[in-house]
C-alpha cells in the first residue's frame, strides 16, 4: 500500500457526517477540541436527508410510553426552533377523528399530556377543533367533522447538517467529504485511520479519540476497527416519502392515523408540493441502495386517499425519496422500535464511542452528552455551550438565539427585500429562507442580477453555486439541487445534467 500523502493529527475523528457527526463536530470544536470529520460521501447524503423534516416530541411515541424521550424531544423543539429560525419554524398539525379510531377523549388526554411535558414560549397549545367551519377541514372527506390541533416544527434537514458543519469548520474542525475511512487501527497511545479522498489521495489521521457516528453503517465500522467487539444493537427501519403537487391550499399539516396504528404525515413542502410519509419497514438491504417500493407508494396513496376528498394515485407523485434510521434494537415491531439514542464506549485503549439510534430533534442533546464523555476521556473543561448559541445564519437579531427571530422572521425577511431591492422579491425569499444572515456574504458587492454571473438554470446563479461550493462542500448537481437547495423539485428535467457540465467546465478557484 502506497503511503498516505498527508498525515493530519487531531484530538477527535468522527466517522460519519449525517447529523450527529456534524452536530459532535461543532460541539467538539468550539469546546477547544481539534477535530477531523470525514465523509465517504456528501454531507447528509443518506439518512439524515431522508426525514419528515419535522422537529417534534413524538406524538406517538406516548403510546409506547416513552416519556423521557418525548419530554427530552420537547424541550430541545424550541431551542431547535430559536437557534436556526431561516431552516425551521413552527408548524400546526391537524388530526381528523374519526370512528373506530382512539376515543376523542383520550386523544384529548394525549395532546395535553403533550403541552405539559415542556414548557413552551412559542408554541401554542392544542384544541379541538370542527373541521366543517375549520380551513384545514375543506380538503377532507365531509365524514371528518371534528379533530385536533396540535404544534410542533418543521426543518430543513440537510441544511440543518450542513450549518453544523458549517459552525464546526469554523470553530477549527476540519470536515472532508468524499473521504472513505479505509483502515482504522487501535494503537497503544491513539487511534491510526487511513483515508481517501479522490481529490488528494491517501490521508493519515492519527486521533486520540474516535466517534463512530456512521448511522446504517455503525456497526459495521465498529465490528471492523475491533473484531471481538461483535455487532452493535442495531436494527435498520427504512422510511420512504412521497412528493405530489399541492394539494391543500392552507399552511396545516396533517396527522392522519391508520387501523394498524401506524401515522403518515401531509405536509405543506416547497410552496408548490405536499409531503407525504413515512413508511416504516425493517431493511435488509444495501443501506447506500435505499429506494421506494411500488407498494410503499401505494400504502401512502391510498393512506391520504381515505382522508382527502380528491384521491391520491401514483400517478401524482412527482418525487420519492427513501432512507433508513439505524434504530436502536429493542425487539420492539418496526414502527414501535424506540427513537431513543445509545452511546456505547469502548475505553480499552484509545476510546471509541459508536453512536447507536437517534432523532434528528434530539441531535443536539445527543452531541452534548458524546462530547462530554469526550472532554472527561480528554481532560477537556471546557461544558457544553450549543444550547444558547445561533447556528450559521439564525443570527437575525444578535448573537445569542432569541424568541424574536422565530416571531419576527417575516419583517426580517421583508426587510432584506427592501435592502436587495435590485434583485427578484422571491429570490431573496428563498436566499432568506436558505441562508438566513449568510445572505449577505453571498451577496456581497452583488445588486443586481448582472452582477450574480451567469443564469445556469432558472433562478440558479453562478454566484449562488461558487458560495455553495466555497463555504457548503458542495461538488456535485445532486449536492446542490437536492440537499442544498430544492431546486430540484423546481427546475426543468434535465436541469441535472446542464448544471453537472457547468460544474465541470467551470472549477472552482481555490
Amino acid at each position: 500500500m502506497a503511503e498516505p500523502q498527508h498525515t493530519l493529527d487531531c484530538d477527535v475523528l468522527i466517522i460519519g457526517g449525517g447529523i450527529n457527526g456534524a452536530g459532535i463536530a461543532r460541539d467538539a470544536a468550539g469546546r477547544g477540541l481539534s477535530v477531523v470529520l470525514c465523509e465517504k460521501d456528501d454531507l447528509a447524503a443518506h439518512t439524515s436527508s431522508a426525514s419528515t423534516k419535522l422537529i417534534h416530541g413524538g406524538l406517538r411515541y406516548l403510546e409506547y410510553y416513552e416519556f423521557n424521550l418525548v419530554r427530552k424531544a420537547l424541550i430541545e423543539r424550541e431551542v431547535l426552533l430559536r437557534s436556526a429560525p431561516h431552516i425551521m419554524w413552527p408548524l400546526r398539525f391537524v388530526m381528523p377523528h374519526a370512528r373506530g379510531q382512539r376515543p376523542a377523549l383520550l386523544i384529548r388526554a394525549g395532546l395535553l399530556l403533550y403541552d405539559m411535558l415542556a414548557r413552551r414560549e412559542l408554541l401554542p397549545a392544542s384544541a379541538g377543533i370542527n373541521l366543517r367551519s375549520h380551513v384545514a377541514g375543506q380538503p377532507l372527506k365531509p365524514e371528518f367533522e371534528r379533530g385536533f390541533v396540535y404544534s410542533d416544527g418543521w426543518v430543513d434537514d440537510a441544511r440543518l447538517v450542513v450549518l453544523n458543519a458549517i459552525d464546526a469548520c469554523e470553530k477549527g474542525a476540519t470536515i472532508l467529504t468524499q473521504a472513505v475511512c479505509t483502515r482504522l487501527e487501535r494503537k497503544s497511545a491513539d487511534w491510526e485511520a487511513t483515508l481517501f479522498k479522490p481529490s488528494c489521495g491517501q490521508i493519515r489521521v492519527n486521533a486520540r479519540y474516535v466517534v463512530n457516528a456512521a448511522g446504517p453503517w455503525t456497526a459495521s465500522l465498529l465490528q471492523a476497527a475491533l473484531p471481538a467487539k461483535g455487532s452493535g444493537h442495531l436494527r435498520l427501519i427504512k422510511g420512504s416519502h412521497i412528493v405530489v403537487k399541492r394539494i391543500f391550499a392552507h399552511d396545516h399539516a396533517y396527522i392522519f392515523q391508520h387501523p394498524d396504528r401506524r401515522i403518515v404525515f401531509a405536509i405543506p413542502y416547497e410552496q408548490d408540493f405536499t409531503l407525504i410519509g413515512t413508511t416504516d419497514l425493517d431493511y435488509q438491504g444495501d443501506a447506500g441502495q435505499v429506494a421506494i417500493s411500488e407498494d410503499e407508494i401505494a400504502y401512502l396513496c391510498q393512506l391520504a386517499s381515505q382522508y382527502f376528498t380528491e384521491p391520491i394515485v401514483p400517478a401524482d407523485v412527482v418525487w420519492t425519496y427513501s432512507g433508513v434510521r439505524p434504530l436502536v434494537e429493542d425487539g420492539a415491531d418496526a414502527k414501535a422500535v424506540t427513537r431513543d439514542y445509545r452511546l456505547e464506549i469502548d475505553d480499552g485503549g484509545p476510546p471509541i464511542l459508536s453512536v447507536f439510534g437517534g432523532k434528528i430533534t434530539t441531535f443536539r442533546k445527543l452531541a452534548e452528552e458524546a462530547v462530554d464523555h469526550i472532554a472527561r476521556a480528554l481532560d477537556n473543561r471546557h461544558g457544553g455551550w450549543t444550547q444558547h448559541a445561533c447556528l450559521p445564519g439564525g443570527d437575525l437579531f444578535g448573537a445569542e438565539p432569541q424568541n424574536r427571530s422565530v416571531l419576527e422572521f417575516d419583517a426580517w425577511l421583508g426587510a432584506q427585500i427592501a435592502r436587495y431591492s435590485g434583485l427578484p422579491p422571491a429570490l431573496i425569499g428563498r436566499y432568506c429562507r436558505t441562508y438566513g444572515t449568510r445572505i449577505h456574504t453571498l451577496l456581497a458587492d452583488r445588486s443586481d442580477a448582472a452582477s450574480m454571473g451567469e443564469e445556469i438554470a432558472p433562478g440558479l446563479y453562478a454566484t449562488e453555486v461558487d458560495y455553495l461550493r466555497r463555504y457548503e462542500w458542495a461538488r456535485s448537481a445532486q449536492d446542490i439541487l437536492w440537499r442544498r437547495t430544492k431546486l430540484g423539485l423546481h427546475l426543468p428535467p434535465g436541469t441535472a445534467d446542464l448544471l453537472q457540465q457547468w460544474l465541470n467546465a467551470h472549477p472552482l478557484a481555490r
